[in-house]
Formats: C-alpha cells, structure tokens, sequence
C-alpha cells in the first residue's frame, strides 16, 4: 500500500474531523458506495486554527489502479462559519452559499462513491478537510480536483484527517 499522500508536503497542524457515516480504518457502508446509493457522507470539524478564512473538502483514493489515484469529491470555498457538510451534501444536497463543487474522476460535479475494482486489495479514501488561509479560492470551475490540491498545498493552514476503507465485494 502507498504511503500517506500529503506526507510528503511537509507537515501541517491537525484539526478534527468526524462522521455520522464513516469512520477511520473501517469499511464504507454500501449506502455512500457507487453501487449502493452514491451518497456523500456527513462531515463535522473542530479545532482548526483561528485564522481559516475558508475549508475544502476532498476525497481522494490513492490505492486506485491508475497511477495518479481517483478523486472522489473535491469542494472548496466553503465559509469559516460552516463546520459541517450533511449526509448527501455532494449527491445534489445543500452546501454552503459560495461552495463550488468540481468535476470528479467520472466528469460528473460532485461526489461518487466508493466502488473498487476486483482484484485490487483494500483501498484507502482519504477524507481532507483543509482550512485554508484565503476566504476564496480563485479557480476556474472547470479545473480538476487536482489543481484545487496544487492550490491548497500553497494555502493550507491546517489538516483534518479520516481514512476509511473499502474493498471489491464488501458489503457493509
């Protein structure tokens, strides 16, 4: 298994991140996988710095078959009021006045779930919120989630981390 993708960034203050629908180290129900629902899970964070101007929130799997990961769901400019994303936020639910949501791996605006293919071991899903140091990220709609992490590696104050997991054929 690949190391932690933003090890290699240098290192960053931790803040909290929790979740009514996931958790760190353990499988992803099928409700928030690609095959059971597509549903983006709720998100809730504490403890960032004082100073964040603004959050994003990413998905991200590294352990995906390609070389580069998948990128599950990529939002950014949320307000520094907002310290939480409800369950389907990403599915065509509600976000927060000014969020923009970005065009996943599957070209699609928002969230997919969670749908490793055969054969190809446990995979790690990376759920980030960053705070960030700048109220607005100045990114053109159509970039990829990529350019976003290009982006928030230069302006991210702080970290919070949860990795959960899943394989080919759970069913949880």
């Amino acid at each position: 298994m690949a190391e932690d993708p933003y090890e290699r960034f240098g290192a960053v203050p931790s803040f909290t991140v929790t979740s009514e629908d996931v958790a760190d180290g353990h499988p992803i129900a099928v409700q928030f996988r690609a095959s059971g629902g597509n549903t983006s899970p709720q998100l809730s964070w504490s403890g960032f710095p004082a100073s964040t101007k603004s959050f994003a929130v990413t998905i991200h799997d590294p352990d995906a078959p390609t070389g580069s990961g998948f990128w599950h769901w990529a939002v950014y400019n949320i307000p520094p009021s907002t310290t939480s994303l409800e369950r389907g936020a990403g599915s065509g639910g509600p976000l927060p006045q000014g969020a923009v949501q970005l065009k996943n791996e599957l070209r699609q605006v928002g969230f997919t779930g969670a749908e490793p293919p055969e054969g190809t071991g446990v995979h790690r899903y990376y759920v980030v919120v960053h705070a960030v140091d700048v109220d607005h990220l100045d990114l053109d709609p159509e970039s990829t989630p990529a350019v976003l992490g290009f982006n928030l590696h230069f302006h991210t104050l702080a970290r919070a981390v949860m990795v959960p997991t899943a394989s080919y054929g759970d069913d949880v």
